[in-house]
Order: structure tokens, then sequence, then C-alpha cells
């Protein structure tokens, strides 16, 4: 539904090697973990099955891991029990996420991890953007719109390596570029409830704060533009008193919003390019291809992490009014 239908076969020059003759077609159906229902995850889960008919993959329905890494860790052992022969998962704890690793691993079924990099395990390839560049880009954006005074910052939770990567950079970035610019944080955790409290008190006693960064569109938008109306702050963009609004995910709300002057400004994360790539490299884990760093064939890197493992760096570009009608935006093909 996000994605077009037809998709050309990866070629063998995907950083991969392994692609000799011997290679046999893919056999066994792969189990999809997906870590909660937002609209960022509902777009991913939607993308999926068009991803895994176009690549010839039989996948099961994706089970809904409902925020609970206990439930997430159930749902690996369950689809293992079913003799699935991949896993396609999008950790909700980048460290919580092992036990469910090691159980694959010892099952030789080879893994594919989305959105989120576990911290250690075994898995055959990360598909994520660069969630360091999402922080930095956000920064540069904020900074060069405020100059001066308060920003607020929602974190992501903690525990993963978003959510670390994301505030380290952010915060990095204000340090070195924008000195003037005092960082206010809220802890929230990737939960919406968290933002909407966290931001309302910080508000009430910083109510000259200048700009907000959203490290979670789809947890957090909603909730941080009612905190703003309800304290008679939501002002458009173009009035004097707006507050600079950055926000990452790209989700159709989130392109919205910036058409109407709430937000300035989202970093897209790539959701029908983490389904692609995703669908493609259990494909050929499947088939016992490997990987090795280096370009790919369709404009991203593959990095090798402090952990060990591999990442396909996806791009993400930077949404803003002037390109936000652009069809190839994945949130205005959902």
């Amino acid at each position: 539904m996000t994605t077009a239908a037809t998709i050309l076969a990866l070629a063998c020059g995907l950083a991969a090697t392994g692609c000799g003759g011997g290679t046999t077609a893919t056999t066994g159906v792969v189990g999809v973990v997906i870590p909660k229902t937002t609209p960022f995850w509902r777009a991913y889960n939607a993308a999926v099955p068009s991803q895994a008919k176009a690549h010839g993959v039989k996948m099961l329905p994706a089970v809904n891991s409902e925020s609970d890494i206990h439930k997430q860790i159930s749902d690996i052992h369950t689809l293992l029990v079913q003799q699935v022969k991949g896993l396609v998962v999008g950790p909700l704890d980048s460290a919580a996420i092992r036990p469910g690793l090691r159980a694959a691993g010892q099952a030789g079924v080879p893994v594919v991890a989305v959105d989120v990099a576990p911290d250690s395990g075994k898995v055959a390839m990360v598909v994520r953007a660069d969630n360091r560049a999402f922080g930095r880009k956000a920064c540069q954006y904020l900074g060069d719109a405020v100059k001066t005074g308060k920003v607020v910052q929602i974190q992501g939770g903690l525990a993963s390596v978003n959510g670390r990567d994301r505030t380290k950079s952010f915060l990095t970035c204000m340090a070195k570029h924008y000195p003037r610019i005092k960082v206010l944080n809220i802890a929230a955790d990737w939960q919406a409830g968290k933002a909407a409290v966290g931001l309302d008190s910080l508000y009430k006693a910083n109510p000259d704060i200048k700009g907000i960064y959203l490290q979670a569109g789809g947890d957090y938008l909603v909730p941080a533009l009612s905190i703003l109306q309800r304290n008679n702050a939501l002002f458009p963009v173009g009035d004097p008193r707006h507050i600079t609004i950055v926000a990452n995910d790209g989700i159709p709300q989130e392109l919205d919003a910036i058409r109407k002057g709430e937000i300035d400004a989202t970093v897209s994360q790539p959701i029908d390019l983490y389904a692609k790539y995703a669908v493609s490299y259990i494909k050929k884990a499947m088939e016992g291809q490997k990987f090795a760093p280096g370009p790919t064939d369709h404009g991203s890197t593959i990095v090798r992490l402090p952990s060990g493992l591999l990442e396909d760096q996806l791009p993400a570009p930077v949404v803003t009014k002037r390109n936000v009608n652009d069809p190839s935006l994945w949130g205005n093909r959902v």
C-alpha cells in the first residue's frame, strides 16, 4: 500500500558475498514481529505483504508485541515453535531483545532487525536509517531557527539505541554549534502519556520556550500539539509567537501538520524502504548469503556497528513546507 507493487530484484552487488552458484530458492515461511501500534508501525505492517509478494517470500501475518518486551520475546519463541525459517523483528529494547536472538540462533533461524539495532546478539542485518543524523538534522533546523533561548527535546526510550543516538547527537550538535540555546529534556520513553505530562509541566515552568524536538512524531505529535493548544501556545508558522517544532518519522499526520503550519519540519524515516530491504535481506539470509560493509546498489551504505553487527543505513530526508508534497515521500503514498 505504501510502495510500488513491482520491485526490481537486488543484484549481488548489494555488498553481499555468497552469491555464486550453490544458492537455492527460499523455502519456508518468515515470521514478522512489530513492536507496537503507532502510525509509523501500521504503515510498515501494511507495506510488508506487498514486498513479500514482490520478492517471492512467504510470510505469516505480523504479531504485535504491544510495547511489551516480555511479550516480544514470547512472540519470537512462539514463531520458532511454528518452524519459521526466518524472522524480521522490530526490537523494542536494544539490550532486552538478546534472549530472543539467542533462541533464534540456537534454532538456526536468521534474523533481520528493523529500525532498532540490538546491543548484542546475532542478526544477519539491521535495516535502519542513521539515527545520529536524525538528531543532528533536528538540531541544525532548530538551531538556525531559534538561535538563542530554550528548546525542548522530548526523548525516546534510552533503553533503545535509537533514543540514545538521537539524544546524544542532538545535544552534541547544540553544545558545539548553538551555545546560546539551552536544551530542556523530557524522558518520555516513546510513550504519549509521558510526553504530554512532561511537556505540560515543563511549559508551565518555562513559557518562553522557542522550539521543540519530537524524537518520534508517531508517539509525540498529537500530545505535543494538544498540550500547546491547551496552554494557548499553538500558533502557526509565521506568527512571531510560533514555537518551532521538528519531528522524526514522516508519518502522514506530520506532513499534514507541516501543511497546516502547526510544525515546521520532520525527518522522514523511510518506512517503505525498511519493509523493502528487510524482506530482501531475510530472503538472502535464508538462502545462505552473507553480507559485508560497503556501498549498496540502492544509495545507502552498510556499516559495521561497535557491536560487530552490520547495518544498512538508509537515507532519511528532511521534510519542510518546501518539499512536503513530494510524491516520493512514503507519508504521501499511504
